[in-house]
């Protein structure tokens, strides 16, 4: 894992209207690990990760990807930004309309020029990667709440990504479900070398697949470190957010 900042987040301020959500938020990204960030309802997770792709921008500060500034960029370049970093929705986000295939096919269609038979090709290859060989005729209605997770994250990984945003992954998930999340989170980082952002209220999932985690509290980054360090924390705030407690 590279020592060096891949994302960095620089003194970001942001509000919508009355809504403070920013005061000074700052975090670097490392390239290839999996960090994930944590706090309360409402605190302004979700807006990051819509923040690294341009869908929302800061009121103030930048966010530095890959040496470049996404701030400052215009919309024509923010699609080649797009198309290095996927995101898995919370809900998965599938077309209920089209096969597992076609859902997959859909940024690979919108993003890459292939033939045909690449395409599917690469639906075979992402699907075996999830665990879901096989599944492409399948329609959405067809699949367990878990699948369609994991078809999600085959679609996500089908443009060969740099970047992997999980928006609360295990949401709604039983613990088995949830396990073959986490460990698909982890296999993603192992196979395919990606750096991963996770947003998630589920601390024995952060725990499980974190390389670091960082604590959004009170409009910026409180605390960021491994998990046994924050785990093994005398901060307040990061005890009782792990514990479930009040403070």
């Amino acid at each position: 894992m590279n020592s060096e900042a891949f994302i960095s987040y620089r003194d970001i301020w942001k509000a919508f209207g009355k809504n403070v959500i920013y005061e000074g938020f700052n975090l670097d990204i490392l390239r290839g690990e999996t960090i994930t960030v944590i706090g309360g309802s409402g605190t302004g997770k979700s807006v990051m990760l819509k923040m690294l792709i341009g869908l929302i921008a800061p009121d103030k500060g930048s966010i530095i990807f890959s040496g470049e500034d996404i701030t400052q960029m215009a919309e024509e370049h923010l699609v080649g930004v797009r198309r290095r970093i996927a995101m898995l929705f919370q809900g998965a986000a599938l077309f209920d309309s089209l096969t597992v295939s076609e859902n997959i096919q859909y940024p690979l269609l919108e993003h890459l020029k292939m033939s045909e038979s690449e395409r599917a090709a690469r639906v075979a290859e992402v699907l075996e990667l999830v665990g879901l060989p096989g599944i492409e005729n399948m329609k959405p209605a067809e699949l367990s709440g878990g699948m369609k997770k994991r078809v999600g994250l085959a679609r996500a990984i089908a443009v060969k990504p740099d970047v992997i945003m999980y928006d609360e992954p295990t949401t709604g998930l039983d613990p088995i479900n949830t396990n073959r999340i986490n460990d698909n989170i982890i296999k993603m980082k192992e196979v395919l070398g990606v750096t991963s952002i996770v947003i998630t209220h589920d601390m024995q999932s952060a725990f499980k697949v974190s390389d670091r985690m960082a604590l959004l509290y009170k409009k910026r980054i409180e605390a960021v470190g491994t998990v046994d360090e924050l785990r093994h924390s005398e901060n307040k705030e990061i005890l009782a957010f792990i514990e479930g407690r009040v403070t």
